[in-house]
C-alpha cells in the first residue's frame, strides 16, 4: 500500500485552541475573494469592468484581522482589502453592483472601486489620497473612548502610504491620546513600481512606533492563522486597556498595482519565490494534511462560492443603467437638513465679536453634550485669541482637547467623530494654517455625503484677515479656496450677532461649514447681543442700508469699511449688502438690489483674481445684464501676498481704494 505524501506546507502554522470549525471557516473566508478576483480578471479582460487592484497573495490579512474584530467595529480598508467587505458579508450583488457604477452599490455611480462606507456594516472606505483615513481611524476609536465603549477600530494602508504625512500625524494623535487603534500596515514589496528600499530606510516599518510610544508588532501576512491569532489577541486586550498598535504584515503584491501596469518591474525570481508562501495554498495543503479539509470538501466550497458569484454577478448586470439627474446629483452633494429657527429672546448684552463667538460657541457646548472642540492650545491657554477660555472647567478636557500641530490629522479626527455619531469643532489656530489640513477638508469632508451618503457633522473655524500686522502667514481671507469647492458652507459674519447666530446654526447643521473669523474685528467690533441661545439661517444675506444709486456688496471687513465710506458720504444712495454666507450664497438678496440700482460694486479683502466676488459678478452679469448702466467694478486687495509693515499693507487693502472706485462708478 503507497505511503500518503503529506502535502507542501511553507509555514510554521499554530491553531493553538481553535477548533476544525473555526479552521474551516477561515479557509472558506480567503477562498472567497480569491474566486471572487479570479472572476473580476477575466471580466476585466472582457471589458465588462473598468478597473481592478488586485489583493491576491494578501488575502489572509482583511480576513484574519476581520474576523478578530466585532462587526460592531469599525475597519478602514484600502483597495487590495476585498477579504474585508465578504467577511463583513456584504451582498456580493451590491459590490458587484458598485463596481459596475450600478444604484444599488453604494455611491450611486459616483465614485468606483473600494472608495465607498457603509454604516450598515461598519465600513469606512478609503480615497485615493490614502493618508487620510488613517487620520478618521483616530476619530472614530476617540468617540469610542469618550463613550467608554470597549471597541477597537482598525485602519489600513500600505507601505506606500507610511510615508505620507498624515501616516506620522495620525500615529501621533493617536499615542498622544492613547486611542484604541490598530494601525495596520501591508508591506507588500512596492508602491506602484517603486521597491521599498526606494520608499524608506529603515529595517522594519514597524521599527518606526518606537518614536511614537507605540506598541509593535511584525507579522507574517501569509500566515492566517498568525494573523488571526495574534489581532484577537491584541483586539481583546485592547478593548480593556485602549492604546494604539503598529502591525507590519510581511507579504507580497503578485498582482500589479493595477492590472494595466503589470509586473515586469518585479524580478522573476522574487515572484517565484513568493508564489510558494501563497497564503490559500499553503492553508489548504495543512487543512489537508490535518484531515480537516479533504479535495471533495474544497471543490463543493469553491463550487459553492462560484455559484453565489454568479447568480449575484447576474443580479448586477440585470440592474438598469443608472439615469442621470440633475436635482438628485445637486441636492446629494450636501446632508439633508431642515433648518430650526431658534429665535433670538429680548434680553441683551453688549458684546464684542470674539466674546459673541465664544457665548455661542460655549453655549452649543451646553446643548449638545456630543459635541467635542479641538484645536491648538485651546484648553487651559483658551486658545491664542482666549475664545475657549474657561472651557477647560466647564467641560473638561475630554470633551476640549489640545491638539498636536498636524491640522490634517485633526480635520480627519473630526471626520472620525462625525462618522461615530458626534459632532467637532476644530479651530485652526490662524486661517493661513488650512493648507496643512486643505487635502481632509476638499477631499474627506466636503465629498462624503455626495459619494457615500455620510455627513460630515464638522464646524472648522477660522481666525482669518489683515489689518493686524501680522504678515504674509497670518493674515490671509482665503475664503475662495473653499467657496469653489462642492460640499462645504462657508460662513463670514461681520456682527457679534451674527457671529454668535450663525456659528449656533453651523454646529446645528450636519454638513461640513468652514466659519471665517475676522481677528481685526475680534476686540474692535461691539453690539448687543441676545444672551440665550439663537440661530440665524446659513445662507441669507442681510440688508444694512438701502438706497437706489448703487448697490454694494460685501462681507467680512468689507462691511465696516463699507459703513465707513458711506457715513463719509452722505449723499450716496447705496444698497448696502453684507452677504454673511458665502457658499450657499443668496442670490435672490443679490439680483434683487442689482435690479433696482443698475450698478453694481463688489468689495473684498480678498486679491482681486479668481476671488469670491469674481464669480459674484459673473453671476449678475448672466443674470441681470439688461439691468445694469455700468460695468460690474469689483474692488479688492492687490494680488501680492499680504505685507508685515503697517503702511505696506494699508496699501495691499482693498479700503484704500475704496472711496475712489465708488464715486467712479456713480459718475459712469
Amino acid at each position: 500500500m503507497a505511503t500518503k505524501t503529506a502535502p507542501k506546507v511553507h509555514f510554521d502554522y499554530d491553531r493553538s485552541t481553535l477548533t476544525d470549525e473555526m479552521l474551516l471557516q477561515l479557509y472558506k473566508a480567503m477562498l472567497t475573494p480569491r474566486l471572487i478576483e479570479e472572476k473580476m480578471l477575466i471580466l476585466l479582460r472582457q471589458g465588462k469592468i473598468s478597473k481592478w487592484f488586485a489583493g491576491i497573495g494578501q488575502e489572509a490579512i482583511s480576513v484574519g484581522v476581520t474576523t478578530a474584530m466585532r462587526s460592531e467595529e469599525y475597519i478602514l480598508p484600502m483597495h487590495r482589502n476585498l477579504g474585508v467587505f465578504t467577511t463583513r458579508e456584504i451582498p456580493l450583488y451590491r459590490l458587484f453592483a458598485q463596481w459596475q457604477g450600478k444604484a444599488s452599490g453604494f455611491t450611486k455611480g459616483r465614485d468606483r472601486s473600494f472608495h465607498f462606507g457603509t454604516q450598515e456594516y461598519n465600513i469606512v472606505g478609503m480615497i485615493s489620497h490614502l493618508g487620510p483615513q488613517l487620520g478618521v481611524a483616530d476619530g472614530i476609536a476617540l468617540a469610542h473612548k469618550l463613550r467608554k465603549e470597549k471597541a477597537v477600530t482598525a485602519v489600513f494602508t500600505g507601505e506606500g502610504g507610511t510615508s505620507e504625512g498624515d501616516f506620522h500625524e495620525a500615529l501621533n494623535v493617536a499615542s498622544v491620546w492613547q486611542l484604541p487603534v490598530l494601525f495596520c500596515i501591508e508591506n507588500n514589496g512596492y508602491g506602484l513600481s517603486t521597491p521599498t528600499s526606494e520608499q524608506y530606510n529603515c529595517e522594519n516599518l514597524a521599527d518606526r512606533a518606537l518614536g511614537y510610544g507605540m506598541e509593535s508588532h511584525i507579522i507574517d501576512g501569509n500566515n492566517i492563522l498568525e494573523v488571526y491569532t495574534t489581532v484577537n489577541a491584541l483586539a481583546e486586550d485592547i478593548r480593556t486597556n485602549p492604546r494604539p498598535v503598529l502591525l507590519e504584515f510581511k507579504t507580497f503584491r503578485m498582482r500589479g498595482h493595477e492590472e494595466a501596469s503589470g509586473t515586469k518591474y518585479v524580478p522573476k525570481e522574487l515572484m517565484e519565490a513568493w508564489a510558494e508562501k501563497d497564503p490559500i495554498e499553503n492553508y489548504k495543503n495543512y487543512l489537508l494534511g490535518l484531515d480537516v479539509l479533504t479535495e471533495e470538501m474544497h471543490e463543493e466550497m469553491a463550487s459553492q462560492i462560484k455559484e453565489a458569484i454568479n447568480e449575484n454577478l447576474d443580479i448586477a448586470y440585470n440592474e438598469e443603467a443608472i439615469i442621470p439627474n440633475l436635482e438628485t446629483e445637486l441636492l446629494d452633494v450636501y446632508a439633508p437638513y431642515t433648518y430650526q429657527d431658534t429665535p433670538p429672546n429680548e434680553e441683551t448684552e453688549e458684546l464684542r465679536l470674539i466674546d459673541a463667538i465664544s457665548e455661542g460657541l460655549k453655549q452649543s457646548m451646553e446643548r449638545y453634550d456630543d459635541l467635542v472642540i479641538m484645536g491648538q492650545d485651546i484648553a487651559e491657554y483658551g486658545g491664542v485669541f482666549k475664545i475657549t477660555d474657561g472651557f477647560v472647567d466647564a467641560f473638561g478636557k475630554e470633551r476640549v482637547r489640545n491638539t498636536p500641530i498636524c491640522e490634517s490629522a485633526i480635520v480627519e479626527a473630526a471626520m472620525g467623530l462625525a462618522i461615530n455619531g458626534k459632532k467637532a469643532v476644530m479651530e485652526m489656530q490662524f486661517a493661513d494654517f488650512a493648507t496643512s489640513g486643505f487635502n481632509p477638508i476638499v477631499n474627506y469632508l466636503a465629498k462624503s455625503h455626495y459619494r457615500w451618503s455620510q455627513p460630515a457633522d464638522v464646524v472648522v473655524r477660522m481666525p482669518c484677515g489683515a489689518g493686524v500686522g501680522a504678515g504674509p502667514y497670518h493674515s490671509q481671507t482665503n475664503e475662495a479656496w473653499f467657496t469653489h469647492t462642492p460640499g462645504l458652507k462657508v460662513v463670514y459674519p461681520a456682527f457679534p450677532y451674527d457671529a454668535k447666530g450663525l456659528l449656533a446654526a453651523a454646529i446645528e447643521d450636519p454638513n461640513p461649514v468652514l466659519f471665517f473669523e475676522h481677528k481685526a474685528l475680534y476686540r474692535r467690533i461691539r453690539q448687543e447681543v441676545p444672551t440665550a441661545y439663537y440661530t440665524l439661517p446659513i445662507g441669507k444675506a442681510v440688508s444694512l442700508q438701502e438706497g437706489n444709486d448703487v448697490t454694494i456688496i460685501t462681507y467680512g471687513a468689507g462691511v465696516h469699511w463699507a459703513l465707513e465710506t458711506l457715513e463719509k458720504n452722505t449723499a450716496i444712495s447705496a444698497d448696502l449688502i453684507d452677504l454673511r454666507t458665502l457658499q450657499p450664497l443668496d442670490t435672490e438678496a443679490i439680483y434683487a438690489s442689482v435690479k433696482k440700482t443698475g450698478k453694481v460694486l463688489l468689495l473684498t479683502e480678498d486679491a482681486g483674481f479668481g476671488s469670491v466676488m469674481s464669480d459674484i459678478s459673473a453671476m449678475i452679469t448672466e443674470a441681470c445684464f439688461e439691468f445694469l448702466d455700468a460695468p460690474i467694478r469689483r474692488v479688492t486687495s492687490i494680488d501680492t501676498p499680504i505685507p508685515f509693515a503697517e503702511q505696506l499693507e494699508e496699501q495691499y487693502l482693498s479700503r484704500t481704494r475704496l472711496e475712489e472706485r465708488l464715486k467712479e462708478l456713480l459718475a459712469y
